[in-house]
């Protein structure tokens, strides 16, 4: 079973046999949601060295979701099955994201709420750090029309613009437009007018084939505005589509490159199995991740495919992939800096002790970084990767400063 799915079936058996149940998880797994640091983590040696060596300027968190339950005229949409208790998985995993982003205990200003807590945690890095916050498109099927029903959760274009102009010290953003629309193109340049950094993709979820030629014109256009497209690839078990598992094997993702589109594969596909669709649509299952490390050793992508290390620590995650992307040099400067917040803030999904277990943290590091934990996620998941180590590898300087890669040209 997805580990993943394990946690959050746990924890609906927990709320649904009593308020003892649910008390232990507050007590096991629940975000306290603590705000300032204590003087003595804020000024700990591991914290202040985690910044050493970098321009805060040029650090932007390239993977942060936006997320809330469309109470603020924000226009976010959620599925019914993620409000009724009679959908326990799905109940609990928006308890537990709106709890990972501090906005659980909020009625009638969770979507403000949200937005607040991200600037909260951004007063707690360095002066000139940013967050990439996403936009999620609906589910879509093959002829370009929504599936509300089919979609999971939908964040709009204009919200995510909004908050990143109204905090523009803080903020940029990514659209998300589904490639089959009749109006994609019309919609991805109205947003790259607006200031969008990149389009963000979960193709299984949103109903998209990245394979499909009805993606060519979505394509073209992506590469003629150089607006990089960062799409989901590997197993995504937690948020559901009208799409195949299969649409997220990063292979796909070649047709995006052979139009010269700048390609980032979200988690360097850390998760999962695919087909090895290079000896045959129903060939042998591999690890999404050796598929993408194939991508990665093809010449013709260099300069365009790239993968960013948000979510790479998650429990569900094997251990060799973490060693791989520290120990190979030569791919450090295709990879970016990002945490996929709000996950950071779901205690049980990051071990930090694991890590140490396993030589691949300095056991001195894991009481600092359970303690930042639980006043600032994005802190955490900052510091935890500038301490990952494999050996003398480790990941550069140039992995964090992701700036220069979303900035655009002037025109």
């Amino acid at each position: 079973m997805n580990r993943r799915h394990f946690l959050f079936g746990t924890l609906s058996a927990a709320a649904l046999f009593g308020s003892g149940g649910t008390a232990l998880a507050r007590h096991t797994v629940w975000n306290p949601c603590r705000a300032n640091l204590p003087p003595d983590i804020a000024n700990h040696d591991i914290v202040r060295s985690a910044w050493q060596g970098l321009d805060p300027t040029k650090v932007w968190d390239c993977h942060a979701h936006l997320a809330g339950i469309g109470d603020g005229a924000s226009g976010i949409e959620m599925n019914p099955r993620m409000l009724s208790p009679l959908h326990p998985t799905e109940y609990l995993q928006r308890l537990f994201y709106l709890n990972a982003g501090c906005a659980h205990e909020a009625p009638g200003r969770v979507d403000q709420s949200y937005v607040e807590r991200l600037h909260n945690l951004s007063d707690g890095m360095a002066p000139g750090f940013k967050l990439l916050l996403f936009a999620f498109e609906r589910t879509h099927n093959s002829s370009g029309q929504p599936r509300p029903e089919l979609t999971t959760f939908h964040v709009p274009n204009a919200y995510a613009r909004d908050v990143a102009r109204a905090h523009p010290a803080y903020f940029e953003w990514a659209c998300s437009i589904h490639p089959y629309r009749p109006d994609c193109v019309e919609a991805l340049e109205a947003a790259t007018r607006d200031g969008a950094r990149a389009v963000k993709w979960l193709p299984p979820a949103m109903g998209i084939d990245p394979a499909s030629p009805a993606c060519d014109r979505f394509y073209a256009a992506l590469a003629r505005l150089d607006l990089p497209l960062i799409s989901h690839a590997g197993e995504e078990k937690a948020v559901h589509g009208a799409g195949q598992a299969a649409w997220g094997n990063p292979l796909r993702l070649r047709r995006a490159l052979d139009h010269g589109v700048r390609v980032i594969v979200a988690h360097c596909a850390s998760l999962g199995e695919d087909h090895d669709e290079d000896q045959g649509t129903h060939g042998p299952k591999v690890s999404s991740f050796s598929l993408f490390a194939r991508l990665m050793r093809e010449a013709r992508y260099e300069g365009r495919l790239f993968g960013d290390i948000s979510a790479i620590t998650l429990r569900n995650r094997q251990l060799g992939v973490i060693r791989t992307l520290l120990e190979r040099d030569d791919w450090q400067p295709r990879l970016l800096f990002g945490t996929d917040y709000p996950l950071p803030g779901i205690l049980p999904l990051v071990s930090p002790r694991r890590l140490a277990a396993e030589k691949l943290l300095d056991t001195t590091a894991v009481p600092v970084l359970e303690t930042l934990r639980e006043h600032n996620p994005l802190l955490f998941d900052f510091v935890l990767k500038r301490q990952l180590r494999s050996g003398k590898h480790h990941f550069s300087a140039k992995v964090f400063e992701t700036r220069p890669f979303f900035d655009r040209k002037p025109a």
